[in-house]
């Protein structure tokens, strides 16, 4: 089979938009974008490069074909390098449908494919029709479901569960809603929200906005320069929160999660539309997340890692979240009916982690006021360049907060780990998901006696990207982490084989 004609026509209009938000900034930035040639010259360029751009997609869209059989996925594709790729639906984890503005207008979805280990995405259908995404979604599912079935039925030599696997798949196709993000919570998810990364528009903006701001505020000077620089500073915070908070809306709107056999399958999205599965049974690591606004108001959100993609690796980058937001109670509560645990009591770790963290801190903040101290001697001469010394009184305030919340334990089933203080993640990972257990200490930790253990899962991209991780704890306490863990695991691992 091959994608829909109209794949051509937006993956143009994706690359052009793109070029051409490249001129934008260059004409914003005072820079020609070709020096050596006029605004017509640069037009018919511009005009060959999407001539040229149309013709590749075109021959991409012919050579792009997949099929998707009883047991694999098919795909084969390239233009001056042929791929031909086989996907066993055994390995499917996910299959996930997103639809943006664009794609919504002209009826079409990506799809994408991840399987168990996947560090990115096995296989991407960019794009298809919505009726065959969805065909493709529920396809997968049953035929991998079969495939799971005709396993076991072979394995037991048990005729009668091969004999009553339709009646079952049609209970398990059954729909029924777990959790559903109501207006209210949503406004209250995207108030509560406050995206750190959003602070690098400002550093992208600055080259632009500085030169119109710089005649301005180059008047001022003494109290008046203070209170505008300390008025910029309030806006800018309030503009970041602002956009934050739209975008936890629009990411969100509409969330719905339900469970049909084995599987979660949520949908979720404004302006870009998501739908897809969490299978239950490939489940690694349960996160919950508590901000500073939420657990100031008893709040707190769930995501599950699965052995195909970890929470933000994903396409959706979050789709795997099963709760945006919920008292933590119902957190707690939804998240034992995926893996039964209690909440332990966390063992915090040594008062000499807190010192570590005053004696970084202060460090830190003393490299800030040095900096300052020579773009004033150096480069210019500006008021209060001293004023980032008022940060050391903020240090032991920051180094206690974070040493407050680590923490990790252990019970018979599971190894927990807690760190965080603005964004606080509790890890909660049963033993036989459990791949490595690495035990590490830097040249610093290592002076304090101080050390870290990583539980590492399928679900995570590599040892310490999304991993649980019992941050500082003492050299005792780690190899004692290890161990125990480590007899557990063999111990679930051995349970589960008799149970097989």
């Amino acid at each position: 089979m091959k994608l829909h004609p109209l794949s051509v026509v937006y993956r143009v209009g994706t690359r052009v938009v793109g070029f051409a938000w490249g001129f934008v900034v260059a004409a914003f930035a005072g820079t020609a974008v070709v020096p050596f040639l006029d605004t017509a010259e640069v037009a018919a360029l511009g005009a060959l490069g999407v001539l040229a751009l149309a013709g590749y997609e075109v021959a991409r869209y012919r050579r792009f074909t997949y099929a998707l059989t009883e047991s694999s996925l098919d795909v084969a594709s390239g233009v001056l390098a042929r791929r031909e790729r086989e996907i066993p639906l055994r390995r499917v984890q996910n299959v996930d449908v997103s639809r943006n503005v664009a794609q919504r207008v002209l009826g079409i979805a990506t799809v994408h494919v991840e399987t168990a280990g996947g560090g990115s995405t096995e296989a991407v259908l960019d794009c298809v029709s919505v009726a065959e995404a969805e065909r493709l979604q529920t396809e997968i599912r049953r035929l991998k479901r079969r495939l799971d079935e005709d396993e076991s039925a072979s394995a037991e030599g048990a005729d009668a569960e091969a004999a009553t696997g339709e009646a079952r798949v049609d209970v398990e196709d059954e729909e029924t809603e777990v959790f559903a993000l109501d207006t209210h919570h949503l406004l209250l998810a995207s108030a509560l929200s406050f995206d750190a990364r959003l602070v690098s528009v400002v550093f992208v903006a600055q080259p632009f906005v500085w030169p119109a701001l710089a005649p301005v505020v180059g008047d001022l000077g003494g109290m008046a320069l203070l209170v505008v620089g300390a008025l910029g500073v309030v806006g800018l915070a309030l503009a970041l929160w602002v956009a934050s908070a739209a975008r936890t809306f629009a990411r969100y709107y509409g969330f719905r999660l339900t469970r049909a056999g084995d599987d979660l399958r949520y949908e979720r999205g404004l302006g870009q539309r998501y739908t897809g599965t969490i299978p239950i049974e490939k489940l690694q690591t349960l996160v919950v997340r508590e901000t500073v606004l939420q657990r100031h108001f008893g709040y707190a959100s769930l995501s599950v890692e699965t052995a195909g993609y970890a929470p933000g690796s994903g396409p959706s980058g979050g789709s795997e979240a099963a709760v945006p937001l919920a008292t933590r109670s119902e957190v707690l509560a939804l998240a034992r009916d995926l893996e039964a645990f209690d909440v332990p009591e966390f063992e915090g770790v040594p008062t000499r982690a807190r010192r570590r963290y005053a004696g970084r801190y202060a460090i830190g903040v003393g490299a800030i006021v040095a900096l300052a101290a020579l773009v004033n001697a150096l480069v210019v001469s500006y008021p209060f360049w001293w004023a980032p010394v008022a940060l050391f009184a903020l240090v032991p305030a920051a180094a206690h907060y974070r040493w407050v919340h680590l923490g990790a334990a252990v019970d018979d089933a599971h190894a927990f780990t807690r760190a965080g203080f603005w964004t606080r993640r509790t890890h909660v990972v049963p033993h036989d998901r459990v791949q490595t257990l690495v035990e590490r200490a830097t040249l610093f930790q290592r002076r304090w006696g101080l050390a870290s253990v990583v539980v590492d899962t399928a679900g995570s991209g590599g040892l310490g990207s999304g991993d649980a991780v019992a941050i500082d704890v003492s050299t005792e306490r780690a190899a004692a982490l290890v161990e125990t863990v480590s007899e557990r695991v063999r111990a679930s691992l051995a349970a589960r084989r008799e149970r097989e």
